[in-house]
């Protein structure tokens, strides 16, 4: 058995709890499976944000013709592009695996861990099969992986992840996608841009169904305009003949006690390729948490409290395997709470109030805060106001679409901001600041100067505008 003072489990946003440990003079372990680097790194958001760039690049020059300039695509090297891309990727990976073994501060040991007591953990397959390691701190960041759905079939049909995906290096001619979550989005952009007729099956009444419902209708509106989709119904059978994907769906209905499919009304669609992109599960189920007395909930995350402790001594857990938010920058600033809580004087809460997110799709969506369902179903008075991109300037020439969405309080202060429209991943973070760093209250952006002609006044102007309450009313 080999004692360590700080051991953690994964190597994506735990690392940096980790280098904290080793500054601190700690002996530290780290366990790895797989490449280094966590999920965003190898199979998240570093490789698909590089390949949709490249999307983003191919529907600019499409859409010249928009603004009476000729364009002619000869060629688009699209295996080169997913090659460089990956092999980015796996250098990176690589470089951060080069550096943990020559480090005097870290030891690293690669192969999948499971607990067999408490805080005392097995590599039970890979490298270091075998090897038992003890340590007084331990940190669960496991992350998670694609969640395949009970359909009918689904074992016998090939099908992708959204891992796979990422490496495919010929556009299919007909993609089917199972979900309609931001992986769907994304990669629906992706692959379609580059030639492949899309087609979309969700369970939701809309795509991207945790975003603010304006936002998610018009959302849908946009694709269902560009690809073929089906919301509103649950995968239920898929088969495979001669190279042609078929998948049926039946209607699907929320009541009260879950989800339900109706059978009645169904879809039939057909692709030359699957890809299932149907939500995320924490990668606990090997990991046998409760040997050191981690509880889990039903799903599968890991529970812990406001601080990211476990219910065990010495164990704390931080990224998508606690299950808050799937998102990487969660996971950064998760890290830093679990550092400053396990090596600072006074530990603090993890803060979630101003947890923003991104689709990088075509159009973009992002948010912060609170949906107006959330607050409608609360009770709580409120008012919003919208302002279009194609109303300012910059919108204007850009022939763009989409609008800003603002929630406050009677008091002025910031509930939530949404964005559907071109640059919404940047345009959100300055309403993240104001409601993080400044007083929170529409006056912090209504009254900050913004450039002219410049994308950030539709956000200044919809902050600036006149505000309809909840209930229909005008102040």
């Amino acid at each position: 058995m080999e004692e360590f003072d700080f051991l953690v489990i994964g190597s994506g946003s735990g690392l940096e709890v980790a280098n904290v440990a080793a500054n601190q003079g700690q002996s530290v372990a780290v366990v790895e499976k797989g490449p280094l680097g966590g999920t965003c790194l190898n199979r998240g958001c570093i490789p698909s944000k590089h390949l949709l760039y490249h999307a983003d690049v191919l529907e600019t020059i499409e859409r010249a013709d928009e603004f009476d300039i000729e364009t002619t695509v000869e060629d688009v090297a699209f295996a080169d592009i997913v090659r460089k891309v990956n092999e980015e990727v796996g250098e990176d990976a690589a470089s951060i695996r080069s550096g943990l073994r020559s480090s005097s501060q870290h030891e690293l040991f690669e192969g999948e861990g499971r607990f067999v007591d408490d805080r005392t953990v097995e590599i039970a397959s890979g490298e270091d099969e075998g090897t038992r390691l003890r340590a007084e701190t331990v940190l669960i960041a496991t992350g998670t992986r694609p969640s395949i759905p009970d359909i009918d079939g689904i074992e016998e049909v090939p099908y992708m992840t959204s891992t796979d995906a990422l490496q495919v290096e010929s556009p299919p001619d007909h993609l089917v996608i199972v979900g309609g979550g931001y992986i769907a989005a994304e990669l629906g952009h992706f692959f379609g841009t580059f030639g492949s007729d899309v087609t979309i099956v969700g369970r939701r009444p809309t795509l991207l169904p945790t975003a603010d419902a304006e936002v998610a209708a018009a959302f849908t509106d946009r694709y269902a305009a560009r690809f073929t989709v089906h919301t509103g119904h649950a995968a239920t059978a898929v088969s495979e003949s001669d190279g042609t994907i078929t998948l049926e769906a039946q209607p699907y209905e929320y009541g009260e006690d879950g989800g339900i499919v109706a059978d009645e009304g169904g879809v039939t669609v057909t692709g030359d390729e699957l890809l299932v992109a149907a939500g995320r599960r924490p990668n606990t189920d090997a990991l046998n948490p409760a040997a050191t007395g981690v509880e889990t909930d039903d799903r599968g995350f890991v529970e812990t409290d406001e601080y990211l402790q476990t219910g065990a001594e010495g164990v704390w857990a931080l990224g998508d395997v606690v299950g808050e938010y799937l998102l990487k920058h969660s996971a950064n600033h998760e890290a830093r709470a679990v550092a400053r809580n396990l090596f600072g004087s006074d530990p603090e809460p993890v803060d979630y109030t101003a947890m923003p997110f991104a689709v990088f799709s075509s159009p973009e969506v992002a948010g912060v805060g609170a949906r107006e369902r959330e607050l409608r179903e609360a009770g709580r008075e409120y008012a919003t106001n919208t302002y279009r991109f194609e109303d300012t300037a910059r919108g204007d020439a850009m022939n763009a679409s989409g609008f800003v969405k603002v929630i406050i309080d009677p008091e002025g202060e910031i509930l939530g901001c949404h964005i559907v429209g071109p640059e919404a991943s940047t345009l959100i973070q300055e309403v993240v600041v104001a409601m993080t760093a400044g007083s929170g209250t529409v006056r912090d952006i209504r009254e900050a100067i913004h450039v002219h002609p410049a994308l950030p006044e539709v956000v200044q102007r919809a902050f600036s505008g006149r505000f309809s309450r909840g209930d229909g009313h005008q102040h």
